[in-house]
């Protein structure tokens, strides 16, 4: 048996990050992981993760081209290059639950799988989706491995305020995700 505890934040939002951090960095160093994958919209939370995780390799992922308009990222060049000149990679393809799925209900209205799973997971956050998103997104890229431990850290709208402890699975064996712990999370 082991215990674990499991920090619950009172709102959702980037006031939790730092909380988030100081938290993800204990448990990395209770269980000896050394991945940490962090979902990064703008690239700002990559960017203080990249500083704050020093000796953990970083992946950020960011939106896919043209999630909210033609030709455009909203991961900053900057903020890309700091995290690459410090040891991070970032990720930008896409969205495992958006892709085709997004496609058919912007142009047919109807629901397919993505959006169903998609749902069903934000029954526990947002931030919770994004996490079991996000990391098979980098394990599909080859960029995290899939027989080991990773921390996932990822947010509701903008900062991190969700953290779990999981074992990535590739896309086309979903259903195999392991996740092992949730660290920290909105209480809503």
């Amino acid at each position: 048996m082991m215990e674990a505890k499991t920090v619950y934040f009172e709102n959702p939002g980037k006031e939790n990050m730092e909380a988030v951090f100081k938290i993800v960095a204990q448990r990395a160093k209770e269980l000896g992981i050394k991945t940490l994958v962090i979902a990064s919209t703008t690239g700002a939370s990559a960017a203080k993760a990249v500083d704050y995780f020093k000796g953990m390799k970083i992946i950020a992922v960011a939106h896919s081209m043209g999630f909210r308009e033609p030709n455009s990222n909203e991961f900053t060049m900057e903020n890309q290059k700091y995290v690459e000149s410090e040891g991070g990679k970032v990720f930008i393809g896409t969205h495992l639950f958006l892709g085709l799925s997004g496609a058919m209900r912007k142009k047919f209205s109807t629901y397919e799988i993505g959006d169903i799973i998609a749902n069903t997971l934000r029954i526990f956050g947002q931030g919770m989706k994004v996490v079991v998103e996000v990391s098979v997104m980098v394990a599909d890229a080859g960029l995290i491995r899939t027989d080991e431990d990773v921390i996932v850290i990822a947010g509701t709208g903008r900062g991190s305020d969700v953290a779990v402890v999981l074992r990535a699975a590739y896309s086309n064996d979903f259903f195999d995700m392991k996740v092992k712990e949730i660290i920290c999370k909105p209480r809503f």
